[in-house]
């Protein structure tokens, strides 16, 4: 009786695994940064790639909740944007694969975007984000596809936003806008601190306004709330929405919903391979829960789980078939 619809930057990830931090001082990248490059460097990346072993794997924040998601039984779908190349035929043949709508335009005239992911031994990543034609989404296009998505009589809808969408104001004011209008919730990840730190007055507003459930981890949510404290910045979160969530990393994570405050700690993990989608399968666990009315604390509990599964593998290539069963776990637990 719920759908959950991603929008955000439809990518492929280039996943390479770096014995140590060289490569990336050639290529003129700080370990942990995310650098966006333009076409001519992202040709010449190409062809250093050639020189090494590279996997891919569909990317982007929404789409890699949404992807999650489906692996878990809910009914979804996807907004986005690829090129008219192999690339977007990949990105495009997975989402239909996973059984995902597909809402995604293609460019005739630019390439789908890559974000190149470079893995270190010790887990950390570093992004070269190439957007290609991921920005190019039309807003009259996307308002027509809400429109058509919206709730029937007894049915939810959730659209769920990817943080990186802030920066074009053009772009996302209307499409949450278009939204609320026609009933939709709204889940919302903040994404990065930086973007977040770089446009607090616009994202403030956005999430007071149109927010209904917002993910942030600890470091996005002190940027946000200006504060110091993760539980302070959850208790301006939440004040803002129907309810927030922080993630405190190997502390586990903060919830709140109304008077409702749980913590849970982080689930075990015996080896940390690559935390990429970390946060983004943390959503998809979370919400998975709250569609199916599970209580705060377990919802909580299912994002952990889901956050576990996948950095214990490279990219997000997680094991479709473990997913339910782990939350059946975890539903079984909370039980009343």
């Amino acid at each position: 009786m719920v759908k959950i619809i991603g929008i955000g930057n439809a990518l492929v990830d280039v996943l390479v695994q770096l014995p140590d931090d060289s490569a990336l001082q050639h290529l003129g990248y700080e370990r942990g940064g995310m650098w966006h490059i333009g076409f001519e460097q992202f040709e010449r990346l190409q062809e250093w790639l050639t020189t090494v072993h590279t996997e891919r794997a569909t990317g982007g924040s929404a789409a890699n909740t949404i992807h999650a998601l489906s692996a878990l039984g809910a009914s979804t779908a996807y907004i986005g944007n690829v090129g008219l190349d192999e690339l977007g035929d990949y990105f495009v043949g997975m989402l239909r694969h996973r059984g995902i709508t597909d809402a995604v335009t293609r460019s005739t005239d630019i390439r789908t975007g890559v974000a190149t992911t470079f893995i270190l031994p010790d887990g950390e990543r570093t992004f070269a984000t190439y957007l290609g034609a991921a920005p190019n989404m039309d807003v009259a296009s996307v308002t027509r596809m809400l429109h058509d998505m919206r709730p029937r009589q007894g049915h939810k809808v959730i659209l769920h936003v990817e943080g990186y969408l802030v920066q074009d104001h053009d772009f996302i004011l209307p499409v949450l806008e278009a939204a609320k209008a026609v009933g939709m919730l709204v889940s919302y990840d903040l994404a990065s601190w930086n973007i977040v730190k770089n446009d607090i007055d616009f994202v403030r507003h956005l999430v007071d306004k149109y927010v209904d459930i917002v993910f942030a981890n600890e470091d996005e949510a002190m940027a946000f709330s200006g504060t110091t404290d993760a539980h302070d910045a959850l208790g301006m979160l939440a004040e803002m929405t129907m309810m927030a969530v922080v993630k405190v990393g190997k502390r586990g994570a903060w919830g709140r919903s109304g008077t409702d405050e749980e913590h849970v700690p982080a689930a075990e993990c015996e080896k940390v391979v690559d935390t990429t989608a970390a946060g983004d399968f943390f959503a998809a666990g979370f919400l998975r829960g709250y569609v199916s009315g599970e209580s705060l604390r377990c919802c909580l509990e299912m994002g952990n789980i889901m956050a576990v599964k996948v950095i214990q593998v490279l990219g997000t290539k997680v094991d479709d078939a473990q997913l339910p069963d782990a939350l059946n776990d975890v539903t079984s637990k909370w039980q009343p």
